[in-house]
């Protein structure tokens, strides 16, 4: 049951992060993720349309830093750490 729960959990916040980009950008079809899992870490690459790079990533880094942050704080209860590359 453990692994059906992480499993939940690593969708959750696949979609977490797709709502969250797709509500800053112009071009919502061209967000787009992809998963990298290794033993301890599950990377979620976020890319975008070029034209919306900024937008995703903010004046100094601040937007990207700030999903970085809601998706470490949703993750805290899961068995693996997440984190969040915008590519």
């Amino acid at each position: 049951m453990d692994a059906e729960v992480r499993e939940i959990a690593v969708e959750d916040m696949v979609k977490l992060v797709e709502f969250i980009a797709s509500n800053l950008v112009d071009e919502p079809d061209e967000v787009k993720t992809n998963l990298k899992e290794d033993e301890e870490t599950i990377t979620i690459e976020l890319s975008v349309a070029k034209t919306d790079m900024g937008k995703v990533i903010g004046k100094q880094g601040r937007i990207a830093k700030a999903i970085r942050t809601v998706v470490r704080a949703a993750s805290i209860k899961s068995e693996k750490k997440f984190l969040v590359e915008i590519v």
